[in-house]
């Protein structure tokens, strides 16, 4: 097969046929939960870690899919089994997993649709963040919030997220290539648009937000996991842009590019400027634990 697979509402298929209807709450509404993984070396990372968010997702919405995790499991090793054997061997993949209520009742005569839930793969953008983990990623903050945990429960991981693509084109306007720190409306940090931020300090501590003010990323748990390693102390507080402006490294963790150091806010350099030791050490912790070079593999495929 020369074209990628997917999964949709029970069946396997060849991804150009994958599609939902305009009619469909996920398109009408955007209420939409999701998941994005991605592999290395065509393997999937935390995917037992990513579906337990999913389920808590699914359940905080009122979402009962038919499919079982065990099935989820298969259709996403199915899937990247076929998809990954289509790139070069170094390249991998990144995974989505999404679930709606289905049709919406305004267009059904009244009645709820039955959920659907759709799996596919697509090559991950390396272009988009190859040269961050030498420039690092500047940061600005905007007039755009964060969504008060009074809409939607921070911990519900959704496609609800205008808010992140106004904050982003704000920035980028602020500033070429910035994307947005995002503050609760008590000026508190909290995350950036898809990725959680962490600083440390001088004394040997990583600091992020509070866990229930934020989405808890996969990832953010695996760079904890390897600051342990380290020796390196965590811990969490509530912070202002004076905190990640005066630390001596700032963080981003997300799935797709594992971690990157942000070298500025708000036009203002962080610490030197550039990537620091602590984000060297994580890095090369992360890349030694999956047999990755994962800045290599970026850089080697950014252009493609």
């Amino acid at each position: 097969m020369d074209e990628p697979l997917s999964y949709l509402d029970g069946q396997f298929l060849p991804a150009s046929q994958m599609a939902i209807p305009v009619s469909d709450a996920g398109f009408a509404l955007g209420t939409t939960v999701t998941e994005q993984l991605r592999t290395f070396s065509g393997r999937l990372f935390y995917l037992e870690e990513h579906l337990e968010r999913f389920y808590r997702s699914l359940q905080l919405v009122g979402i009962r899919l038919r499919e079982s995790s065990a099935d989820l499991v298969r259709a996403a090793e199915r899937i990247v089994s076929a998809n990954w054997q289509l790139g070069e061997v170094e390249d991998d993949l990144g995974l989505c997993l999404f679930a709606t209520p289905g049709t919406l009742a305004t267009f059904n005569k009244g009645r709820p649709g039955r959920p659907c839930l759709g799996v596919h793969t697509y090559r991950l953008p390396f272009g988009l963040w190859a040269d961050k983990y030498q420039s690092g990623q500047r940061l600005v903050v905007t007039d755009v919030q964060q969504v008060p945990a009074t809409c939607w429960p921070a911990e519900l991981k959704c496609r609800s997220r205008m808010h992140y693509f106004l904050a982003d084109q704000k920035a980028a306007v602020i500033e070429s290539g910035a994307r947005a720190l995002l503050l609760d409306r008590a000026g508190a940090v909290l995350e950036t648009s898809t990725a959680n931020i962490l600083l440390y300090r001088a004394e040997g501590k990583i600091v992020t937000p509070p866990i229930e003010d934020v989405l808890s990323g996969i990832s953010l748990t695996v760079v904890r996991r390897l600051a342990t390693q380290l020796g390196i102390e965590w811990d969490h507080a509530t912070l202002s842009c004076e905190d990640i402006a005066e630390a001596d490294e700032v963080l981003l963790s997300s799935t797709p590019f594992c971690l990157l150091p942000v070298t500025a806010l708000n036009g203002k350099t962080i610490g030197s400027g550039l990537g620091g030791s602590v984000f060297r050490g994580l890095i090369r912790e992360w890349s030694q634990e999956v047999g990755i070079d994962i800045v290599g593999q970026a850089q080697q495929f950014e252009n493609r």
